[in-house]
């Protein structure tokens, strides 16, 4: 698997056009980062590492408002392919402030309004709405 976070967030969405309360993805550090920050924002309700698999895996609880998908657009932005790297004020505000960018910086996975509170850059991830 080449693109990690990619694969992850697919079966995000996936899952979710699909009606599914929870899915699993392999587990890694980063992935547990960029959970915690999906978790704090409030578009997950929240995920656990599964430790009866053969590999470690996590298991997201996906959230849901009325029947619907509480994330209605994830995008993957940094690619393997095409690295994309931001400073502080240059990073993106999604759909004017009502989506979060989720930003891996020197200080750790964080979204983008905690990255220009903290003044720091770093790479755009991936954007939610």
């Amino acid at each position: 698997m080449n693109d990690p976070i990619g694969d992850m967030l697919t079966r995000i969405r996936n899952a979710q056009m699909r009606g599914k309360s929870t899915v699993r993805t392999p587990a890694s550090k980063l992935r547990a980062w960029v959970l915690d920050v999906l978790a704090d924002e409030g578009y997950i309700r929240g995920y656990e590492p599964v430790a009866d698999a053969k590999h470690p895996e996590i298991e997201i609880s996906l959230k849901y408002y009325e029947g619907t998908p509480v994330i209605r657009e994830l995008k993957r932005v940094s690619k393997p392919g095409r690295r994309v790297y931001m400073g502080s004020n240059d990073i993106p505000t999604v759909r004017q402030g009502l989506g979060v960018s989720i930003v891996s910086t020197s200080q750790g996975v964080m979204s983008d309004a905690n990255a220009r509170a903290a003044n720091v850059g770093g790479e755009v991830l991936c954007t939610i709405f």
